[in-house]
């Protein structure tokens, strides 16, 4: 049933009655308004100033032919009410004529709140035939503060890349109470949020939710590891739900590893406002005389194709302009972790060093525990911040594993969790100074263990040496692992106190202090592979993933479970970012584990030599299948087929640029009697309709027969109107299809 609207959402209705009560209604723009185009291929926003000289959206959505058009959009609105305020401010500050929700919210060197925010300048640099940034100055007419309004458009990609730049000229010190990234308006019949929510195990649960009046937010307040209960990661679809192929829809994230705030604010014309940025919460920031400061950005993508060709923006964009080494290559790896835990010596690892060379895979990564000597790295309880081979497990050292597995035949990567403390080791003793905690309390530890002050420099130091010292002795370490456990608890840190700084500083100076220890290991090391890890998938963003190659989406690794988690993963990090593992969390055959950890980056975390015989010939015919197709899953574009939370079988599929290969890969994720087969074929998407193509079974489990004839051609168009149907059923729970043109 389409929703009923208030008169004030009929501006033209309201100009005829202003006219019959013989009211002139008063344009909110002049006809020479300053206008900025924000383009993409396919989309603009578009900014115009008003009579008062204020900066405001006039315009979301689809691109016009004419560019000379947007100049009157404007005219086209009478939703002028002045006991309202302004609601489509491009930059909406506090404390004068404002009624909403701020974008900027400011405390002047003499103590006033208000700011009002008018046009300067704007200019436009392109920096090749694709990226175009543009800058608009604002400026208080009354305090020296200054907002510059950052838009780095990728016209190819459709993806906006919007940020702040907040600049005191003021006297004395100004205090930033909040300070969004974006704000945005639009004006559509009807909002549906799809965000996301869980915890350890449990990421990425997807919620979809119809706006109404009032302000939704998202936001998290964990300090580190933010991203343990709700990601800043959103999908907003307008008039109606998009779907994969159809419906107008916005994908977003704010690229930062902190605390976040996304509110998203229906007003009284039932348009649509959206806030982004850091959350404000504990973290009001002083900026001196002559500072500035940069926020995170918001990174979006709008499409009205739907779902499907939003993600792909989002991944081509992803891999081009952001993910580090995007359009390389990625090492296929045995990791040690649930093989043998903390309990584990020399011999133990060089005997995994030869399953892994037996199982096909490119490297060996050696996870927690192989460090602390006076507290030994045992279990969680004890080790964290003594980053010293402990000598009772490896006498021979780090130097030597990495020889071992090199004449092993394979690399060698070693886990870290350099950001983390436990109270039981001698780092903790020595400098208890360095560690996040109220003097005053007793200390609240997640498992086990505190988070280090990177708003220290000489924490940073520390931090960054761990790293540097370990390539130093190293330099043929091929991975780094960077996990990141605990959350912040008792918020305080002992450096802002003695150098006589703001405890709310802490928050956002953690992050900042992160990015510079990073910053500084991929000057000196840039070609590492390093895998973003946070107790799964608690940090996960484009603000930490361009110093990494990949990410851990979570500690679940249950393929069943890992077919959902992936599934919502993917609308916004491509395949190549994401690493999936085969364990021996789930009971479901190995060749399903395999199956489904091909969709990104694969590895192992298992026993080789505990697997029986055809188990083993599976997982390595698994990696053979895997190293032929993985160009396409890593750099092809990706298309959902059957939705896991609707339908009785998952289907996946990702197509090479060239459109003469693909592969689909499909799950039964039900055993309910009614669907434990697929009855229907399933519609591919993304080939040629003009090409033919051959279908064929990739890793067939042994001993075993495809049900499919892999004899037969069909064209595109037959499989992308009547589709294939993939044989999934109750003895065929997953089945990985390769389509290959046939000249």
């Amino acid at each position: 049933m389409k929703k009923s609207r208030t008169l004030f959402q009929y501006p033209n209705l309201l100009m005829l009655i202003g006219v019959w009560l013989g009211l002139a209604p008063t344009a909110n723009y002049a006809q020479n308004a300053v206008v900025v185009p924000i383009e993409t291929k396919n989309n603009a926003l578009v900014l115009a100033t008003d009579k008062a000289n204020r900066l405001c959206i006039t315009h979301f959505g689809k691109r016009l032919k004419n560019t000379a058009d947007y100049a009157q959009i404007a005219q086209q609105h009478w939703n002028k009410d002045d006991n309202a305020g302004i609601y489509n401010a491009a930059y909406t500050s506090s404390g004068s004529t404002n009624l909403v929700e701020p974008a900027l919210n400011i405390t002047h060197a003499d103590g006033n709140t208000s700011t009002e925010l008018k046009y300067v300048r704007h200019e436009s640099v392109q920096s090749d035939m694709n990226v175009v940034h543009t800058k608009i100055v604002l400026k208080d007419e009354i305090y020296a503060v200054e907002i510059t309004l950052h838009y780095k458009t990728y016209a190819n990609e459709d993806v906006v890349e919007q940020w702040a730049v907040i600049k005191n000229n003021e006297k004395g010190a100004i205090e930033l109470e909040k300070y969004a990234s974006a704000n945005l308006y639009f004006a559509f019949e009807n909002y549906y949020l799809t965000s996301y929510h869980g915890s350890w195990g449990r990421e990425m649960k997807p919620e979809e939710t119809l706006l109404t009046n009032g302000i939704k937010t998202l936001d998290s307040k964990l300090g580190a590891r933010t991203n343990l209960f709700a990601p800043p990661t959103f999908q907003l679809s307008f008039d109606r739900p998009a779907t994969e192929e159809e419906g107008k829809v916005l994908l977003g994230q704010l690229a930062w590893s902190g605390n976040f705030r996304i509110d998203f604010e229906m007003d009284s014309y039932h348009h649509l406002r959206l806030m982004a940025g850091i959350n404000p919460h504990a973290s009001e920031y002083p900026l001196e005389a002559g500072q500035e400061f940069t926020t995170p950005a918001l990174i979006y993508t709008f499409s009205d194709h739907g779902k499907g060709a939003a993600s792909r923006n989002l991944h081509r964009w992803a891999k081009k302009y952001r993910l580090l080494d995007g359009n390389g290559s990625r090492l296929t790896l045995l990791n040690n972790w649930e093989a043998t835990y903390f309990d584990f010596d020399e011999n133990k690892l060089t005997g995994l060093f030869k399953g892994a060379k037996k199982l096909g895979v490119d490297m060996f990564l050696l996870d927690d525990g192989w460090f602390g000597n006076k507290y030994p790295r045992n279990d969680d309880r004890a080790g964290l911040g003594d980053w010293q081979e402990n000598v009772k497990k490896l006498p021979h050292g780090i130097g030597h594993l990495v020889k071992e597995a090199t004449a092993a035949g394979v690399k060698f990567g070693i886990w870290l969790e350099p950001e983390m403390v436990n109270p039981k080791s001698e780092l903790y003793e020595q400098h208890r100074d360095w560690v996040i905690r109220q003097p005053e309390r007793p200390e609240h530890y997640f498992r086990n263990q505190l988070v280090l002050d990177l708003s220290n420099p000489e924490v940073q130091d520390f931090v960054f040496g761990i790293l540097d010292n370990m390539f130093s002795k190293n330099p043929d370490i091929a991975f780094v692992k960077w996990d990141c456990n605990a959350v912040i608890y008792n918020a305080h840190s002992q450096y802002l106190a003695k150098t006589k700084q703001k405890q709310s500083k802490l928050y956002v100076d953690y992050v900042k202090g992160l990015y510079k220890v990073l910053d500084r290991v991929r000057a000196k090391y840039p070609n590492v592979d390093m895998m973003l890890c946070s107790g799964g998938g608690g940090r996960v963003d484009y603000g930490a993933l361009k110093y990494f190659t990949e990410f851990w989406p979570s500690d679940n690794t249950d393929p069943l479970e890992r077919v959902f988690i992936q599934w919502d993963y993917s609308y916004f990090y491509p395949a190549i970012a994401t690493c999936n593992h085969v364990t021996d969390w789930s009971k479901v055959s190995i060749k399903y584990r395999c199956d489904v950890a091909m969709m990104g980056k694969m590895g192992f975390d298992i026993v080789v030599d505990h697997l029986s015989p055809n188990d083993l010939a599976s997982a390595q015919k698994a990696i053979t299948d895997y190293n032929a197709i993985k160009e396409v899953v890593w750099h092809g574009d990706l298309y959902r087929l059957s939705n896991p939370w609707e339908q009785p079988v998952a289907s996946v599929m990702y197509v090479s640029e060239k459109q003469d290969k693909a592969v689909m890969f499909n799950y039964l994720v039900s055993n309910r009697f009614d669907f434990i087969y697929t009855i229907e074929p399933i519609q591919l998407r993304g080939l040629d309709p003009n090409k033919k193509y051959r279908v064929r079974e990739l890793n067939v489990y042994p001993e075993t027969k495809t049900t499919l004839d892999e004899t037969a051609v069909y064209s595109g168009d037959f499989l992308m109107s009547v589709g294939y149907n993939p044989d999934v059923t109750l003895r065929r729970t997953s089945v990985v299809l390769e389509i290959t043109q046939v000249n």
